[in-house]
């Protein structure tokens, strides 16, 4: 994949600064490789060609007077449609919303990305109000994996990860109340984190509660956390944000790994991991430990899988109730058949049930404060299977096709709020992306991110591209 598309924001910053490239040139490929690309996987719900065009010659104008905003002015960028956007419909994947709105504010990580002169090209998919891991809905379709459109890109942000490695624009904001973003980064070979609950604000506030976060799309590390930097600032909207974090995320990437305590678990205990994830994941962590890294396979002290799991359901599938209660009668008739069976599932759920799962949620975050009293980071497949056909809620011959039963590495660090990073770590006998987790104690992003980045700049698997995005 050449030219601007190609390039990471980092990189398209520094060509800015160099006189190189301008931000014009870059909007103008990144709605080309929309054009081009979305007929195949659909991962863009609306371009905003005018606007965007117009916000790339506003860019254009301050890298020519030497006054750019910073490290995201001119940056072609795409938002998940879960996002409010002033002027622009946010659709959640739903025939209930209508698009006619009001739209009359950003979310605070859109309005973050505007005051830092990114450039917002388009809105990417998700499934219906983000309930699943995988990307399609009765109002968008199905969004199909850049590496195979026959397979999934994961979800709930397919889109934006999709968008990501086709280049329709270098990054992308998403959301994770589950594994939303990391599923996807998994499956589409790019980079994605879940920062700590609160580090960047939410609004208006998700009906998953604290399990949802906000979380940076991107092809390396290093945009990682530039973009955390650039949205992760307090907004007074979200009640719940923390206080802002001094100095910069990126400042510590290049420290290393040597003498970082790292656990290795290649299942966490569950089982049921592809071989083809096991062995490339093992490799990724011998990676670490030729780095200096002082690795020890555990077993972490998480409890019974089944038990995370009900209780998972439990605060998650109430959220979704609430959701579509706000749509009145026959609101369960018109959405997603599989999420309106869950919500019929626990429509019965008491405030008793709530607080037991919630009971359940703090016992696995104190589990989990113990083991990182030895261990600095926590290292993990991100998901324990490669990409499966697009059609399918669950891989083929899977015991159950509900999406929390092949994501059992990513939901739990919602429960506990860490900071959980992926990255790509390979590619499967099929040519299929598989990531590596990074799992670090709360308020440690900057740790997270620099065990990325160490793994990173070890290997190359973050240079490899889609053959459908070839070279041009």
């Amino acid at each position: 994949m050449s030219g601007p598309r190609g390039l990471s924001a980092t990189e398209l910053h520094d060509a800015y600064a160099a006189g190189t490239l301008d931000p014009v040139t870059a909007c103008e490929d990144a709605l080309a490789a929309v054009t081009e690309h979305d007929p195949v996987v659909n991962a863009v719900v609306s371009t905003e060609r005018e606007a965007a065009l117009a916000a790339a010659h506003a860019s254009a104008r301050r890298w020519q007077e030497g006054r750019p905003l910073g490290p995201a002015d001119g940056v072609p960028t795409t938002v998940k449609d879960i996002f409010l956007t002033r002027d622009r419909p946010t659709l959640r994947g739903s025939l209930l919303v209508d698009a006619a709105g009001p739209w009359l504010e950003d979310a605070p990580a859109v309005a973050r990305l505007r005051e830092g002169g990114a450039v917002v090209i388009g809105r990417t998919t998700t499934p219906e109000f983000a309930w699943k891991g995988t990307t399609d809905s009765l109002r968008h379709g199905v969004t199909r994996n850049p590496w195979d459109p026959q397979l999934t890109p994961g979800g709930s942000s397919g889109g934006s990860a999709a968008a990501v490695a086709l280049g329709m624009g270098a990054w992308s904001i998403g959301t994770d109340g589950g594994g939303s973003v990391r599923i996807p980064a998994s499956f589409t070979g790019t980079v994605a984190l879940k920062p700590t609950y609160g580090r960047i604000p939410l609004w208006p506030a998700s009906p998953y509660g604290t399990l949802a976060h906000a979380g940076p799309m991107t092809r390396t590390v290093r945009d990682t956390a530039v973009l955390l930097d650039l949205v992760g600032v307090p907004d007074d909207r979200d009640w719940s944000h923390l206080a802002a974090v001094p100095g910069s995320t990126s400042a510590t990437l290049d420290a290393g790994v040597a003498g970082l305590r790292v656990a290795w678990s290649p299942d966490l205990g569950w089982g049921g991991v592809a071989p083809e994830v096991r062995r490339l994941t093992t490799a990724a962590v011998d990676v670490l430990a030729t780095l200096g890294a002082e690795v020890q396979e555990v077993r972490p002290p998480l409890g019974d899988l089944s038990v995370l799991e009900e209780a998972f359901h439990v605060l998650w599938f109430t959220g979704a109730a609430k959701v579509l209660r706000a749509y009145g009668e026959g609101a369960l008739e018109r959405v997603d058949p599989g999420l309106a069976e869950q919500v019929r599932r626990y429509a019965g759920a008491t405030a008793q049930d709530y607080l037991d799962a919630t009971a359940v949620r703090m016992e696995l975050g104190r589990a989990m404060g113990q083991l990182h009293r030895s261990h600095d980071v926590l290292v993990c497949p991100t998901v324990p299977v490669a990409p499966f056909p697009a059609d399918r809620s669950a891989p083929p011959g899977w015991p159950s096709d509900l999406w929390t039963s092949w994501t059992p590495f990513t939901y739990p660090f919602n429960m506990t709020q860490q900071p959980a990073l992926s990255v790509p770590c390979g590619f499967t006998a099929d040519g299929l992306p598989v990531g590596l987790q990074v799992v670090g104690p709360r308020h440690r992003d900057a740790l997270v991110l620099r065990v990325g980045h160490a793994y990173e700049h070890a290997t190359d698997w973050q240079t490899r591209r889609p053959p459908m995005a070839g070279a041009r």
